[in-house]
């Protein structure tokens, strides 16, 4: 009888028990690298993001010799396809618009400055990897 349970082939509850545990301990290792590394390409894309948007509010004030009114106004006079998703927020309605600072100083022009959006910053509250707000880049 004894001849008969060696001929069979298969594993045995311990190997089987090894590899689940070798399988959970690699799991436990790559799921924070996925997370860092789905961090890290939404930071990617929101750098890209607003330096589209700001080469595209540079372009309309260096065309049109005033800053936009919205971000809106961007995209209608074709500057940029459509205003972008921020990564963090999901929505392209949350950025935060700055709008253009008056000359300082001695020197006093009389020019106005026109418009309503010079930046332009995502409206995360969330912080970066780097330790900086995403609303602050």
């Amino acid at each position: 009888m004894l001849k008969r349970f060696r001929n069979r082939k298969g594993f045995t509850l311990i190997e089987l028990m090894i590899v689940v545990t070798i399988i959970g301990i690699l799991a436990a290792i790559a799921v924070p690298n996925y997370r860092w590394g789905l961090i890290r390409a939404r930071e990617a894309v929101l750098q890209e993001n607003l330096y589209t948007m700001r080469s595209a509010i540079d372009q309309y004030y260096a065309d049109q010799g005033k800053y936009p009114d919205t971000l809106d106004e961007l995209a209608e006079k074709r500057y940029v396809k459509s205003i972008p998703n921020d990564p963090f927020t999901g929505k392209n309605d949350t950025w935060v618009t700055v709008k253009p600072i008056e000359p300082t100083g001695e020197i006093h022009t009389t020019e106005e400055i026109k418009g309503n959006v010079a930046d332009v910053h995502s409206g995360s509250d969330l912080v970066s990897s780097k330790g900086t707000p995403y609303k602050d880049w």
